[in-house]
């Protein structure tokens, strides 16, 4: 493949160039771009074409490449760091406690914090230290999606912003709710990187002490949601929407909490990814009648 060398940072401004490949994406690494050339112009080199990728699943965060499950051997590791180059690759074995604290180990390279770009907002974070579930980026995308101009939103699990962001970017008024202090401060740097700080307001403590007043929707991303449905079920309206996630469907034990706080509800439930062997991330839309 024939290349010319630029600096990354003018990749958007030479988009539109007659010389370059667009059938072909762009290779960056160390703020160089290598950017596809057409046939009759100059380059500046020529790489060997990259051979499709079959290898051990991982998420690129930032710079840095992300596994899960069991350990990955060298093999593996080598493998993605020839696919993709990353700044470390990181292997985390699990997520402990209510906070989802990562127990993570770095396995190549070096790891740290990153800024994650994902569907135009901004993520700074360090996978180390919290979790960042890129594989929600469909959900992310569609709750965004739904939400409009000037609603009242309580994100109760805000995390470092994975929704709250986007929420906030689509014109909603959100309040912000984390308990984990390390994933708090990085939701605070993640308001400020968006320019989101008249829209959103961050508060640090338990989200069922920091509820305040009616809200038109009600972000539940925890697995343990359900079991915070009777404080969240104060604070809706006729019209209210929550989005419940849990691990399985949880419509039962739903309508059994709406129903024990005097409200009825319509209830769809859909599914997040696969979670495990015969385990499903779910969430249950939550529509106050």
């Amino acid at each position: 493949m024939r290349v010319r060398k630029v600096p990354a940072s003018v990749l958007p401004g030479i988009a539109g160039e007659v010389w370059v490949d667009t059938d072909r994406r762009a290779y960056v690494r160390d703020g160089v771009a290598r950017v596809p050339v057409r046939d009759g112009y100059p380059a500046d080199e020529d790489l060997p074409e990259r051979r499709g990728y079959n290898g051990r699943g991982y998420h690129l965060i930032g710079d840095v490449a992300v596994v899960h499950g069991d350990e990955p051997s060298k093999e593996e590791i080598g493998a993605i760091v020839a696919h993709r180059h990353p700044r470390g690759v990181v292997w985390v074995k699990g997520y402990t406690g209510a906070m989802r604290i990562p127990e993570a180990e770095v396995v190549y390279g070096s790891a740290g914090e990153v800024w994650h770009r994902e569907q135009g907002c901004t993520f700074i974070l360090d996978p180390t230290r919290v979790m960042f579930a890129k594989g929600n980026r469909v959900e992310k995308a569609r709750i965004a999606g739904l939400v409009r101009p000037g609603e009242r939103v309580a994100d109760m699990f805000a995390g470092i912003g994975y929704f709250t962001i986007p929420t906030a970017r689509n014109g909603a008024s959100v309040k912000a709710m984390e308990i984990n202090p390390v994933a708090f401060e990085y939701l605070r740097r993640n308001i400020v990187a968006n320019d989101l700080a008249d829209r959103v307001t961050p508060m640090m403590g338990d989200c069922r002490d920091l509820l305040s007043g009616v809200y038109d929707r009600l972000l539940m991303g925890h697995f343990d949601a359900p079991s915070f449905l009777p404080d969240a079920l104060d604070h809706v309206r006729v019209g209210s929407v929550l989005h419940v996630h849990s691990i399985g469907d949880a419509t039962t034990t739903i309508q059994e909490r709406v129903k024990e706080a005097g409200l009825s509800a319509t209830i769809t439930c859909r599914r997040v990814k696969k979670y495990g062997p015969h385990a499903w991330h779910v969430v249950q839309d939550v529509m106050i009648t």
